[in-house]
């Protein structure tokens, strides 16, 4: 692949945590809320940061973005979260330009999901291009970058197999505990959080448990009501949480609080009590594991759970790499031809001179001189020399680099690079 001279003065980062090489607390102590991310892109603005887009999700945390230096990004990550410079260099990774284009390609098409085939993240991307865009932080390089993830990303699911199957978190967490809870049809559940996966993981219990004793509480009464009346559930007040934990078998939290919701008073019961925290940060205060009727199961647990399925959607890569290449050389032949579009108006613009001023002298020396003829000549001339030197500088055989300076130097051109 080309280096591409993506910007004049600054480079395309993205820099990030994911659950590869960071477990779910550290993940946790970078987690952004919304609020957190609205104040990050309000920062990144103030120290002239040009484009950003902004992810974090139970899996990874990233920030894509031009900087003259990636601490310029990392710094923003860490002065809106509760992590640190040190921590992060532990567990991040840090991609420029053309790497940096690979990994959101990779992200965005699920192959770097936590479960293959899992493209929730690309919602999470439109979302934050739609913030961005808002803030004035999204600039036409990451705007096409975009678009082309989100085609190959379609394609990957139309034309692959890699998401075909009942897997994610949320189901992982009703296999789990079909394989290890016995009678599961007459067990109490709680549902604690009617976010995302919460609502998925209420689904799938509904869906695969035939369950009658699942009941929701979240903090604001009427989300949970709203999911309730679609599963004719019971719904508690957020008053009643400690009652309700105490009376279930089952406790499932996902909160997305940042920090625990649950912790080891608010059980009381001796009764064997299964609680899986699908929340990050962490939902569950670790201190439940003290109670000896108590086992807590968090979502990377749950993450780790294969089954013939994942096995399955494996096969599809090969095809789903190749889409991404496909996607990405048209992306790649795009940039390319951004590169040299600068040079190309100047050489367009000299040619014009040159036109305006000949033109003017024969006006002067002709007395019937035909102008209006004489203009669509040259305008015809000049498009066919810029379109002639468009395809020489389009063609692989040649240096795109040494044939840009060579036309700079003929036609003494000055030219402006925009990102």
């Amino acid at each position: 692949m080309h280096q591409y001279n993506i910007s004049k003065s600054n480079s395309f980062y993205a820099i990030g945590l994911s659950y590869k090489k960071a477990d779910a607390e550290i993940r946790g102590h970078f987690s952004l809320d919304e609020n957190a991310k609205l104040a990050l892109i309000h920062q990144g603005k103030e120290n002239g940061i040009e484009s950003l887009l902004v992810t974090s999700t139970c899996n990874r945390t990233e920030i894509y973005g031009f900087a003259q230096h990636p601490y310029q990004l990392i710094q923003l990550l860490c002065d809106n979260t509760k992590g640190t410079v040190d921590e992060f260099q532990q567990v991040a990774y840090i991609y420029k330009n053309n790497e940096a284009i690979a990994h959101m390609f990779k992200v965005g098409s699920g192959l770097d999901s936590q479960i293959l085939g899992d493209f929730e993240i690309i919602s999470q991307l439109k979302a934050s291009a739609r913030v961005s865009k808002k803030h004035g932080l999204l600039n036409h390089f990451t705007e096409r970058l975009l678009n082309a993830v989100i085609q190959a990303s379609k394609r990957i699911k139309t034309e692959t197999e890699i998401s075909s199957g009942a897997t994610s978190v949320s189901f992982a967490s009703v296999q789990y505990i079909f394989n290890t809870v016995e009678a599961i049809s007459s067990k109490n559940i709680l549902l604690f959080g009617t976010g995302k996966i919460g609502r998925n993981t209420c689904e799938n219990l509904v869906k695969h448990t035939k369950n009658e004793h699942i009941t929701l509480i979240n903090r604001t009464k009427t989300k949970a009501e709203q999911i309730a009346g679609k599963f004719n559930l019971i719904v508690k007040d957020y008053a009643n949480l400690q009652e309700e934990i105490n009376k279930s078998d089952i406790l499932i939290v996902a909160t997305g609080a940042q920090r625990p919701t649950v912790d080891k008073h608010l059980i009381q019961s001796k009764k064997p009590l299964l609680i899986l925290d699908l929340s990050i940060p962490k939902n569950v205060d670790s201190n439940v594991e003290e109670l000896e009727n108590v086992t807590l199961v968090h979502l990377d647990d749950l993450s780790k759970i294969t089954d013939q399925t994942l096995e399955e959607r494996k096969k599809h890569i090969p095809l789903a790499e190749a889409i991404i290449e496909e996607v990405k050389a048209e992306f790649n032949g795009w940039l390319e031809t951004r590169k040299f579009a600068p040079t190309i108006k100047a050489l367009k613009e000299k040619l014009m001179d040159f036109a305006t001023s000949e033109l003017e002298t024969q006006r002067k020396k002709t007395s019937d001189f035909n102008e209006a003829q004489a203009e669509l000549i040259s305008n015809n001339i000049i498009q066919k020399i810029t379109n002639h030197f468009a395809h020489h500088l389009k063609d692989d055989a040649v240096s795109t680099d040494e044939s840009l300076e060579l036309i700079k130097k003929v036609f003494q051109l000055e030219t402006k690079t925009h990102v």
